[in-house]
């Protein structure tokens, strides 16, 4: 097993030193790596490699992973530092999405219900994030009411946030035959495995193991397929059908 460590820290250490050749980085970098194999890959990556990563949108949702997980409370305190200093809309919205992203949906309530003002009355993407606040407040009935509204007046408007969050309230409010019907739409197209995940759960809440248990190898299947960068983008839900997964298998 040493050995096996030793091996990863020189393969980490190689691809960053091919990273320094083709970046033209100074060339003092690749005695560091070769050297301190393990320190001089965590300094490279922290110093070069990570900041020149934000600006890619792969590398960005990487590096927002790695802030939140080593300060899971930044965000929320920037967001209501911008707030307090200017009650823009955007900063409004931002500490409304920081709330919700840290449980607090309904200190988040407020904040979406006064972003609905102005020229954004009728915002289709505030009134998602909005109706998503209510569902996790514990108030499903209006949120699916306020979708449904959004949808008889936008019928072209399109969200997946939006349709997750309709078919989890229409779930919550006991109509399973439409849930039903949605989630099976969203697993359709989904990009992600979010919706598999909240449909999962349904299934195994109303005793349907067997199609709870196919979602969870479809999933699984669809993933391996995926490149690695976006297996790690969507590493919580995959987790979260394992263990849903061999919770079906015991029941």
């Amino acid at each position: 097993m040493p050995y096996l460590g030793l091996g990863l820290h020189v393969i980490v250490a190689l691809c960053f030193a091919v990273h320094v050749v083709r970046s033209g980085q100074d060339r003092y970098w690749l005695m560091i790596l070769f050297m301190f194999p393990l320190l001089g890959s965590v300094v490279y990556g922290v110093a070069i490699w990570l900041p020149e990563q934000r600006h890619t949108r792969h590398g960005r949702a990487l590096a927002g992973n790695v802030r939140r997980l080593l300060d899971p409370g930044r965000e929320l305190r920037e967001a209501q530092d911008a707030y307090d200093t200017a009650a823009t809309t955007d900063n409004r919205m931002r500490l409304a999405d920081a709330l919700l992203g840290a449980g607090r949906a309904s200190d988040a309530l407020p904040l979406y219900r006064a972003a609905l003002s102005g020229i954004h009355r009728d915002d289709p993407q505030i009134q998602v994030k909005l109706a998503h606040a209510l569902l996790e407040a514990g108030d499903a009935a209006q949120a699916r009411h306020m979708l449904e509204d959004l949808i008889a007046r936008k019928p072209d408007f399109r969200s997946p946030e939006g349709h997750l969050t309709y078919a989890r309230a229409v779930a919550a409010g006991g109509d399973k035959a439409k849930a039903k019907e949605e989630f099976e739409a969203l697993v359709g197209y989904s990009s992600g495995f979010d919706a598999h995940v909240h449909y999962v759960e349904c299934l195994i809440g109303w005793g349907e193991l067997g199609r709870a248990r196919e979602l969870c190898e479809q999933a699984q299947t669809r993933a391996k397929r995926l490149p690695a960068y976006a297996r790690r983008m969507n590493k919580p839900a995959l987790d979260r059908l394992k263990e849903l997964s061999k919770r079906a298998e015991s029941m």
